[in-house]
Parts: structure tokens; C-alpha cells; sequence
């Protein structure tokens, strides 16, 4: 198969990766070439700005939750599930960072899994000749990657990156693909759990097309096609990737989904597998005041519900999400979603009521309380996950619940690594089930949980 990509890394977080990224993204589609933007790592808000900047779904790529062939073949799949000139892969943190010392899932991985030219983003604030030595150290770090060409951020002016260019060019055989100006502000609004993003938002298309008129301006980029264009094929064919179309089932379940200003955390892909195991997805709105349609399940991905509490509390939206649940209505909750479900939400002026399903209240602190990868072991019945099953997914969140009574309910899942709802005795819990209602914090990345949309589908069917 060939498709044209590119991975953008950096030296650490902060280094510019993501400004590129976005940059170039609505660069390439304002130019009218079809744009499949990525991201390694699980990042929700990197994902949805990388969408807008591209106007099509971003998609996700994680060595952590794919093994290498798996990986590959979902790249190879999303590319060709439509049209794709070129693939911009924006990575995470350090190019070699990942899990442990030999680097198990980092960004480097993903690059040389899928054979795809690598741009080093670089902060370059009181830095000069010192900058050749990084480069020269991070190309000869590990075989088989290409480093293809470095681009230098937050430089001070024209004699500052006049010096940067020769360092780089004369001890290394890298070339500097472009030289971007140090900013008076970051153009990126940021919020506690990373970039603030509306998508409604005037500002939102002004902070992408600013960000491309700036690649334009200190960048050739012919030079990025080319580059892209210069990656090998990869071992598989385009037909090969999509997946099978699934058989005309006795009946096609509907199931609701809440994407809105306060819940919009989806990964693509989870949507895509609802749909391939059979389901009509339903979009729904806990700000609209009209009821719902009837649906036979409800999907509740995360978001920011602590950023619009008073407009949720009062929501006739919770009544309805209370009938599904007491009329064993399939629901299945992550993070965001899970606090909709508890008792109330616990903010710094008082308590916000919540759906009350669950004898939690999440209570919200200024640092992060569950934050990074997760094993989850499922150790109880329950209609979405197999007793005994393994499987990967992440938790970020800012809030630790609080228990009616100091009671903990017994839970489905215990985590490892992974910080869940509770620990007892060394061992952390997550995963609540009410009836048909599952909640927990750990988000899951569906092609990495196979048995999950098939479950919810055939338990909204039934």
C-alpha cells in the first residue's frame, strides 16, 4: 500500500510538535489535499484539534494498546477508508520516550512500525550551536529511523536562527525544514486536562488558519510532500484493511451517544465498531430541552460535566437517563460520563446533583487523581466485558469519589497498573454495574477491546 505520511516528534513536551502538527494539517487541506491527521497516545483534545485542522476524524495510533501488526493494519485501514493524500502522525512527549528505559512505546516505535519519515520539532529558546549536538545524538540514537528534518521553534530573531541552520547543517547531514519565530503568547488555549477546545468556537478555525499561515510563511512545503512521499510501501493492501461488511442483523439496536459542549470524548474508532457490530448511533444533546428519541442503549463518553454542573443538575436529561437504566436500558459510562451517573458532583461552592444511579460524588482537585495507562482484570459478571478478560485502556481524571455512607460498592474490574475508584488491601478497584449500567474511569480504545461493541450491540439487540 502506498500512502504518503509523516510522524512529527519533538525532544519533550513543549517542543512545538503539536503547533506543527495542526499547522501543517490545515496547511495540506486548505491546499486541497485529503488530510488523515493521528496522534500516538491517548489525548482526546489533541484528537478533536487535529480533526477540525484537517476537517475529517483524527485517529488514534498507540503501540500501548496495539501490537505491532495490529497497528500497522489500523493505519493501513483508516487511510483507506476514504481518500488520503497524506498522513501528518503527531506524536507524544520526547521522540524516545515511552514506558521504561528501552523505550517501549514511544513515538519512535510507531515511526519505525510503520517505516514513516520522522520531523524533530526543537525549542530552541537560548540555544545555538548546542542545538547541532542534539540533533547529531538523536539520529544516531537508535537504527532504523529516519529522521528526515528538524524544525526549529521559538527562535529569537534572524541572526538566532541564521546560527541555528549552520550548527545543524554543518555537523549533521539533517536539514532545517523551516525556521518558526518566537510567539508573544501561545496561540493554543490551554485547561486543565491540556488544550481547551470548542468547536464552535469563532476563534477555533482563526487559531488553525493562523497556525498554518505561519508553516506557510517559514516553511516550504513541497519540501513536507516530498518527504511523505518518500516512504517506503507498506506490506499491505487497501482492500485488505477495511473491514468486512458485517450481515444484515434481524434488528439494528439504536444506541445514544451525548456529544455536546460538556461531553464530546470519543475515539472515532469506538463509534466505528458500534456501527461495523451492527448499531445505529444516535447523536444526543444534555443541553437541548427537547426529549430524546427512544433508544435501546446509551453510550457516555468523558468531557468536562465539573465546567457546565448547573446547567447539567437541572437537565431533564438525567430523568431520562435514570428511566433507561431502571427499564435495563444497556448503558455504558466512561470518566465524564460516569460522574453524570453518581449522586452528585462535589465542586469548590457546593454539590451539583447528578443522575444519582451510583452511591458516588466525585469531588474535583486541582491535580490530576487517576492519570496514565491501565490494565483492567474483569473479576465480575457484567453484560460488556467476559469474567476474566484482560484488556488495556487509560485513565484522566481530576476527581476522587466521595461514597454515600463511606460504603464501596463491590466493583467489576481491578487495575494494574492504574489508580480506578478505590484501593483495598493493595488492590485498586474500577468498574461499577447497576442492573445493565456499567460505569467506570478507565476509558477503553475499542480495536484494542474487541469483545466490547459486539457486547454492548448484542445486549442492546436483546
Amino acid at each position: 500500500m502506498k500512502q504518503p505520511r509523516l510522524v512529527i516528534s519533538g525532544l519533550s513536551g513543549g517542543s512545538g510538535k503539536t503547533l506543527v502538527s495542526l499547522g501543517l494539517s490545515r496547511l495540506f487541506q486548505r491546499q486541497g489535499l485529503a488530510v488523515q491527521a493521528c496522534k500516538k497516545g491517548p489525548d482526546y483534545i489533541d484528537y478533536a484539534w487535529l480533526a477540525l485542522a484537517s476537517k475529517r476524524p483524527a485517529a488514534c495510533l498507540d503501540p500501548y494498546f496495539l501490537d505491532d501488526g495490529h497497528l500497522l493494519r489500523q493505519f493501513c485501514r483508516v487511510c483507506a477508508k476514504q481518500p488520503t493524500d497524506i498522513a501528518v502522525i503527531e506524536g507524544n512527549r520526547g521522540l524516545f520516550d515511552g514506558r521504561d528505559v528501552e523505550g517501549t512505546c514511544s513515538t519512535a516505535h510507531v515511526a519505525r512500525t510503520l517505516k514513516a519519515p520522522v520531523v524533530l520539532t526543537m525549542n530552541c529558546a537560548k540555544m545555538t550551536r548546542t542545538a547541532a549536538a542534539i540533533v547529531s545524538g538523536l539520529a544516531n540514537f537508535e537504527p532504523d529511523l529516519h529522521i528526515a528534518g528538524v524544525m526549529l521553534n521559538n527562535v529569537a530573531g534572524e541572526r538566532h536562527g541564521t546560527m541555528l541552520r549552520r550548527a545543524i547543517e554543518s555537523y549533521t547531514d539533517i536539514p532545517v525544514l523551516g525556521i518558526l519565530p518566537r510567539l508573544g503568547k501561545n496561540p493554543l488555549p490551554e485547561r486543565h486536562m491540556g488544550l481547551s477546545l470548542n468547536a464552535a468556537d469563532a476563534e477555533t478555525d482563526g487559531v488553525l488558519d493562523f497556525l498554518a499561515d505561519m508553516l506557510e510563511e517559514h516553511t516550504d512545503v513541497g519540501v513536507f510532500l516530498s518527504l511523505a512521499r518518500s516512504a517506503p510501501d507498506l506490506p499491505c493492501r487497501p482492500e485488505e484493511s477495511l473491514p468486512d461488511s458485517p450481515a444484515a442483523p434481524a434488528s439494528k439496536p439504536s444506541i445514544g451517544y451525548v456529544r455536546d459542549k460538556a461531553m464530546w470524548f470519543y475515539y472515532e474508532e469506538n463509534l466505528d465498531a458500534l456501527r461495523d457490530a451492527g448499531a445505529e448511533l444516535v447523536q444526543l444533546d444534555l443541553f437541548d430541552p427537547a426529549p430524546w428519541p427512544k433508544i435501546d442503549g446509551l453510550y457516555l463518553g468523558g468531557g468536562y460535566p465539573e465546567l457546565f454542573a448547573d446547567e447539567i443538575s437541572v437537565s431533564p436529561h438525567l430523568a431520562e437517563i435514570r428511566a433507561l437504566s431502571l427499564a435495563d436500558r444497556p448503558i455504558y459510562a466512561e470518566c465524564g460520563g460516569f460522574m453524570l451517573l453518581c449522586n452528585a458532583l462535589l465542586l469548590d461552592d457546593g454539590a451539583r446533583p447528578m443522575a444519582g444511579l451510583f452511591p458516588a460524588s466525585p469531588r474535583f482537585f486541582r491535580r490530576p487523581q487517576g492519570l496514565g495507562y491501565v490494565t483492567a482484570r474483569v473479576t465480575a459478571d457484567n453484560p460488556f466485558h467476559p469474567m476474566g478478560s484482560l484488556w488495556r485502556g487509560h485513565e484522566f481524571h481530576y476527581s476522587r469519589c466521595e461514597w454515600s455512607n463511606g460504603s464501596r460498592p463491590a466493583c467489576c474490574l481491578t487495575l494494574s497498573p492504574g489508580t480506578g475508584m478505590y484501593e483495598e488491601n493493595g488492590i485498586r478497584f474500577d468498574g461499577l454495574l447497576s442492573r445493565r449500567t456499567f460505569a467506570c474511569w478507565t476509558h477503553l480504545f475499542a480495536p484494542a477491546v474487541p469483545h466490547w461493541a459486539k457486547n454492548f450491540v448484542e445486549e442492546c439487540r436483546r
